[in-house]
């Protein structure tokens, strides 16, 4: 003999030999013999160890307390309690006490990978990521969505879910900001021999987002190709001293060939120019040559116009005070002012006053001048 309580959360489940016999409420039972008591929370679901679902929910008394969904291949639900999202069930046959709480189900079709406008977005932040892709688009981009490789949306930006099925998913980001796109270290022969590397940028737009990823492989490579070879044509066209004095020429040439082929690469060039061209290490030690030769003139020039036009500055102070005694007399007070600075003491006798003496002393200055 043993005693079995059931509580008001729980249910019970008699067995007699094994075979299930009726449904136990609250109470306390006294099982003996071949009788055994299998005691279930109303809050978990319907089940039991000793015998089948259906077979418990065959009970009409079972049935009249149980709420029952069924899950089809393909499908999922979305179960909620008391009108609260509880969780989601796949394949499979589910029955749930309704004693205490009131069970709702949503059927779902996820044999194609849209998401219908009744499964709220919320939602995937409570389901395993295992049933759903999420796509994220970016302000600046357009993804190219593929359903078994055939192009099935165009998906502006913003957060997108998608069912996980038979059916297998791809995308294709297109920034669609403008890019900028950097030909570095190409090394080119000029007209006259010379080897140089030219760093060239261009900035570009895509214009069409889809024929740029399903009628073109790789368009920045092409772009790149296409560059490359505007240049290596302009080069080979010119000599090194053309080539130097003409970077705007040569940016404006590779601009106009590449804007050529923006039909067919589907893009945008909004301007081209070249950054730097790198010279051999010798012909750079020969040019520093030549810059530091022209600019020795350049100077040697400067101080010979310095030199003739203080000579004629004096010149003509010299017949100014010819021709003006008081601007000569001015001219002796200047000087006599500046070699005044440089003279520490002036001995001055005592016989006649001060001012007769620095006359004096003028007086003999320029008797001798």
């Amino acid at each position: 003999m043993k005693k079995v309580i059931i509580n008001e959360n729980q249910r019970g489940f008699l067995f007699k030999n094994g075979r299930f016999v009726r449904l136990l409420g609250a109470g306390k039972y006294i099982v003996y013999g071949d009788k055994q008591i299998e005691v279930v929370s109303l809050a978990e679901p319907l089940s039991s160890e000793r015998c089948s679902l259906d077979t418990l929910c065959a009970d009409k008394e079972i049935a009249g307390q149980i709420s029952i969904v069924e899950v089809a291949d393909q499908q999922i639900a979305l179960h909620y309690v008391n009108g609260k999202f509880f969780s989601m069930l796949v394949r499979g046959k589910y029955a749930f006490w309704a004693v205490c709480d009131r069970h709702e189900y949503k059927l779902v079709d996820i044999s194609t990978p849209e998401v219908g406008e009744d499964v709220p977005e919320y939602i995937f932040a409570k389901l395993p990521p295992s049933v759903y892709h999420r796509v994220d688009v970016a302000q600046y981009q357009k993804v190219c969505l593929y359903f078994n490789q055939k192009l099935a949306h165009i998906l502006e930006p913003g957060t997108y879910y998608f069912w996980k099925n038979n059916i297998r998913i791809e995308t294709r980001v297109v920034d669609t900001r403008l890019t900028q796109l950097n030909i570095t270290g190409q090394e080119m022969m000029t007209q006259d021999k010379v080897a140089v590397r030219i760093n060239f940028v261009c900035n570009y737009r895509v214009t069409d987002c889809v024929k740029i990823v399903t009628e073109i492989d790789n368009y920045v490579e092409q772009m790149h190709v296409a560059a490359q070879l505007a240049l290596r044509e302009y080069i080979g066209r010119y000599k090194l001293d053309d080539i130097l004095v003409a970077k705007e020429e040569m940016a404006q040439y590779v601009l106009g060939r590449l804007k050529a082929k923006e039909k067919e690469l589907f893009v945008e060039i909004r301007d081209a120019g070249v950054k730097d061209i790198i010279l051999p290490g010798e012909i750079r030690a020969i040019m520093n040559t030549v810059l530091v030769a022209e600019k020795r003139a350049q100077a040697n020039v400067i101080t010979r116009r310095e030199e003739v036009a203080s000579t004629r500055s004096l010149l003509n102070t010299a017949k100014l005070m010819e021709e003006n005694a008081t601007l000569y007399k001015l001219k002796e007070l200047e000087y006599v002012e500046k070699i005044c600075e440089n003279v520490g003491s002036i001995n001055l006798n005592g016989n006649g006053d001060v001012l007769s003496q620095l006359v004096g002393l003028l007086g003999s200055a320029k008797a001798v001048g």
